[in-house]
């Protein structure tokens, strides 16, 4: 498989869909370096990859802060010696109206969802372009492709997500630096997501439609191992995962 060896930097790592592709990953021969703002989290998951025989190394890392992002890319160069994907998964949904107007769960939306998957961008672009081959995957959302009500700032986060990676697509083919990418349309997957919400009314609606449809977050590891294991020449770059029962 091409994921054997491959060295994949994944933020947002430390629970849910990040440590499930994590340990996925690692299973399957990937070199995985894990970064999110919880230590205790990230180092309990490197222990549970060791020792089972995979490779993994963690920094905490804040992905509103270009400097602690560009340092768990150098982390990966230093540790094993280059970069082949970065996974940028790090994300908040507190979904509200607008008219309920939590203005800094906005800011904080742009600053994660959106500012979050810049800095990964910039972070190894350099290495991508120079060398000619790499993979960048994001996350973002059912949310990014309709709108929903309730979730108008963080829809907009993901539709701007989307956009983006359409971009470095087709400018990498106009380039010729062979820059694949994968964007990831999550539904209903049962995460730590719902624990950002503090709007009630959305916090019941969402918890309901979760409880009722909600699939683990393996089933999107699955997806980025596919999108990964493809050959250097095949771009799989777009992937909306529902749950069956989800209408």
């Amino acid at each position: 498989m091409t994921v054997k060896d491959k060295v994949v930097v994944i933020t947002g790592a430390s629970s849910g869909i990040g440590a499930a592709t994590a340990k996925l990953l690692a299973s399957n021969g990937a070199k995985v370096v894990l970064g999110a703002r919880r230590a205790d989290r990230l180092e309990t998951l490197v222990h549970d990859i060791t020792g089972a025989g995979g490779q993994a190394a963690y920094q905490v890392t804040d992905v509103r802060d270009a400097a602690e992002v560009q340092g768990l890319v150098d982390l990966a160069k230093s540790k094993f010696g280059g970069i082949d994907v970065i996974f940028n998964n790090a994300g908040i949904m507190p979904t509200s109206p607008i008219s309920a107007l939590h203005t800094q769960e906005w800011n904080d939306m742009i600053d994660i969802n959106l500012r979050g998957v810049l800095n990964g961008v910039a972070a190894v672009m350099p290495d991508f372009t120079t060398q000619k081959h790499g993979q960048i995957i994001t996350t973002s959302s059912v949310a990014g492709i309709k709108s929903f009500p309730g979730a108008g700032v963080y829809g907009a986060t993901k539709f701007a997500v989307r956009n983006l990676m359409e971009v470095i697509r087709t400018e990498s083919a106009q380039e010729g630096t062979n820059i694949r990418t994968a964007t990831l349309y999550p539904a209903a997957i049962n995460t730590e997501l719902l624990h950002t919400i503090t709007d009630e009314a959305a916090k019941q609606g969402m918890d309901q439609l979760y409880d009722a449809v909600g699939i683990t977050p393996d089933a999107i590891a699955r997806v980025v191992n596919f999108a990964i294991d493809q050959p250097a020449e095949v771009n799989v770059n777009e992937f909306t995962i529902y749950p069956t029962k989800q209408a």
